[in-house]
């Protein structure tokens, strides 16, 4: 597989640091060309490229075979508000209503037999945040998408559905490093500062990365764009705002990599979220990141912004502002996460129903939890 990413061109390096958003349900013109121009390493679904099940697969099945290299073929399946698959599938539970490590191993396994039936192979999920009874009620996004109220609830309950989805087949992704648990705005629209000292983020938000990582369990981690003023890594851009975290050496190099040891993929939050586009262009945003020590960029929805970034990267590579051994650091890493992809189940509707009947049984337990 690093053999395969050597192969490559430059051109084709460059892409697969990127994942990416397509328009809609169909693979059309603009999705070969896409694919054709970029070579991205992933592409992520959402809930409008989702209409129904054999659809979905035919999509996925299509991005696979015109992709330069094996892609990363992910989704957002956390359950409850987070839930892409509705249209597919019974819905299913918040993380919020899991009480116990055999409810999470269920929920984990039935998402992990669902993706690979509709061919995925990837999902952006654990939610691993840490929201205990103080931070409850913030409006933050994170709403019922937490496991448990405690930072050992978290370890327990996401790691049990961390560990049955990649015992499924489906490569899981922890997020959002360092944490979102203490955020108070919501990062899709401008950028959190968490109010948070050094002490509470070390014993309570950064407890599941520490504990998880020792496990073995974690191959991709997503960066958080958040802020925390109150931490001594904390970095200022050369205008002097404060860096989000998914662009700060300090948090993903310095912390995520060095103290905490993590070897695997990082990956951004979406480069389109309010907290990056109202503070930073698209291409200036992608080149901090991947000079941070970040991975793959995830540009998930407009084809200029996508194909803005690309070119920055680019750039940057050519112009020596990212340095080649820079760049291949991210691509042996990226080819070692991709070398445990599993390839898709066979396509089999009659099974997608008994997931649903799963789905449902586990509801029924939930609400009489």
């Amino acid at each position: 597989m690093i053999e395969q990413l050597r192969s490559l061109t430059l051109e084709q390096k460059i892409g697969q640091l990127f994942f990416i958003g397509i328009g809609g349900p169909e693979f059309d013109s603009a999705t070969e060309q896409l694919l054709k121009e970029l070579s991205p390493g992933g592409v992520c679904l959402f809930a409008r490229n989702i209409r129904e099940a054999r659809q979905t697969r035919d999509l996925l099945d299509a991005i696979r075979e015109k992709s330069a290299t094996l892609p990363f073929l992910s989704i957002d399946q956390e359950g409850g508000l987070v839930d892409r698959l509705r249209r597919v599938l019974t819905p299913m539970p918040a993380a919020n209503k899991i009480t116990n490590t055999q409810e999470a191993t269920e929920l984990g396994s039935i998402v992990a037999d669902a993706l690979r039936i509709l061919g995925f192979n990837m999902d952006f999920a654990p939610v691993v945040d840490v929201i205990n009874d103080e931070r409850a009620g913030q409006k933050n996004g994170l709403l019922s998408r937490e496991f448990g109220r405690s930072s050992e609830d978290v370890v327990a309950l996401a790691g049990a559905f961390l560990d049955s989805l990649q015992t499924g087949g489906i490569v899981g992704c922890v997020k959002h490093f360092p944490g979102l648990g203490a955020s108070q705005v919501d990062s899709h629209e401008e950028l959190p500062q968490v109010l948070i000292g050094e002490g509470e983020f070390t014993n309570v938000d950064l407890i599941p990365y520490r504990e998880l990582l020792k496990t073995g369990e974690i191959s991709v981690v997503m960066a958080a764009h958040a802020a925390f003023p109150g931490h001594s890594l904390q970095e200022t851009d050369e205008n002097g705002k404060l860096l989000p975290s998914s662009l700060s050496k300090n948090f993903i190099t310095t912390l995520l990599r060095g103290r905490l040891g993590f070897d695997g993929v990082v990956i951004t939050d979406d480069l389109e979220m309010g907290a990056i586009v109202r503070n930073y262009g698209i291409g200036d945003a992608c080149k901090l990141a991947v000079n941070a020590g970040v991975d793959i960029l995830a540009i998930c929805a407009d084809e200029r912004r996508i194909r803005e970034g690309y070119n920055a990267i680019l750039d940057a590579v050519r112009g020596g502002e990212i340095t080649e051994t820079r760049l291949d650091e991210s691509l042996v890493r990226i080819a070692t996460v991709r070398s445990k992809l599993s390839e898709p189940s066979e396509f089999d509707q009659n099974k997608l129903s008994l997931l649903s009947k799963r789905i449902a049984a586990l509801n029924e337990n939930l609400s009489k939890s």
